[in-house]
């Protein structure tokens, strides 16, 4: 306990101000039912009104006051992309695991077809995927979690690789100790800074996946809120010099500049660096 504090204390500016910013983002994630002033699909006013005390923020293209819109944004947005990254890390880690440990025709198999995955264009994939299986949120779970697992397990692989070639797993192996043990035991905790970090990264780049897919029509669906398809919903706003739309864009930027800023920390101590 007493480390974990000093080394937040020891964090530069940058790393903290980044933390700031995530821990604000998750509070309001978090509490969102209850600092919200109205219901979350609520119509609570004209169309597109200026900010007031009644509506901080001002209403959207329906009259919804869009604070209380931005709050159940972040808790959805951000449910669904820490689940996909989370599904995506469990897929990609354990097949870059089995394919760097066993080698021969398993990572050749495995290889291939990551290969094929990762020839299309992501986002055309997505696409394309989504138009024929629709666009509920478990569909939308798995595709992406599948397509990114591809990157997460590029990574995994070539650090597992790296570690499966030194001694102690060697000593491991001839001690009779199985596959399983050597991936959970020997290779997965020497690859976890790596992995960590990377987390942070994909999650950023599923978070504004996420976004995208929503702002093209296929992503979450409404009336469910969600950032990218609120500056979808009132990007017409700016024809009539109203700025509704960048208040949600404003927020994906604000929550990925403060993950970002963590991670590059993160990989600062992981590489073992001094300032």
């Amino acid at each position: 306990m007493t480390s974990g504090l000093n080394l937040l204390l020891s964090a530069p500016l940058s790393a903290r101000l980044g933390m700031l910013m995530v821990l604000l983002v998750l509070l309001a994630a978090i509490f969102a039912p209850v600092i919200a002033p109205y219901g979350e699909t609520q119509i609570a006013g004209d169309v597109w009104l200026s900010g007031s005390a009644q509506h901080l923020l001002g209403t959207d293209n329906l009259g919804r006051d869009l604070f209380t819109r931005l709050l159940f944004g972040a808790r959805n947005t951000i449910a669904i992309a820490f689940l996909i990254t989370a599904l995506s890390f469990l897929m990609g880690t354990l097949l870059g695991f089995l394919a760097a440990t066993v080698s021969g025709w398993t990572d050749q198999l495995l290889s291939r077809i990551i290969d094929i995955l990762m020839a299309f264009p992501t986002l055309i994939f997505a696409l394309m995927i989504l138009s024929v299986v629709g666009t509920s949120i478990p569909a939308l779970v798995v595709v992406i979690a599948l397509l990114d697992s591809t990157r997460v397990f590029r990574l995994s692989r070539a650090v597992a690789m790296d570690i499966e070639v030194m001694e102690f797993v060697e000593a491991a192996r001839l001690r009779g100790e199985g596959l399983w043990w050597l991936m959970r035991h020997e290779i997965l905790p020497n690859a976890m800074p790596p992995l960590v970090a990377e987390f942070g990264l994909r999650f950023c780049f599923v978070f504004l996946f996420i976004a995208a897919l929503s702002f093209l029509g296929l992503g979450i669906q409404p009336p469910t809120a969600d950032w990218g398809s609120m500056v979808r919903e009132n990007a017409g706003a700016i024809t009539f010099g109203i700025y509704t739309p960048l208040w949600p864009a404003t927020a994906i930027a604000f929550l990925t500049v403060g993950v970002n800023l963590v991670v590059d920390w993160f990989l600062h101590l992981a590489s073992g660096l001094e300032d």
